[in-house]
């Protein structure tokens, strides 16, 4: 739990990164994705690895889309393991 925590927070900072105007949207998405994988048992750490990577690959594609240098997400990358 503080792991997913840690990682929602990292999303949240990586927002204030964006275009003001689309910062509500991504902020709101953000949270409605942690909240619907709430279910995942925690136990599962191959599950959890899975969803923490897929927020990690999924936030460098918002920052390319708006050109914010992948750079700013890596302590994100740390904390979701990714490669």
């Amino acid at each position: 739990m503080q792991r997913a925590l840690r990682i929602y927070g990292e999303v949240l900072r990586l927002v204030r990164r964006l275009p003001a105007d689309s910062r509500p949207y991504y902020a709101k998405y953000a949270r409605e994705n942690f909240v619907n994988y709430r279910e995942v048992d925690a136990n599962d750490s191959a599950a959890l690895d899975e969803l923490f990577l897929r927020a990690y690959n999924h936030s460098l594609w918002v920052l390319n889309k708006y050109t914010v240098d992948q750079a700013a997400a890596s302590k994100l990358k740390e904390i979701c393991g990714g490669s």
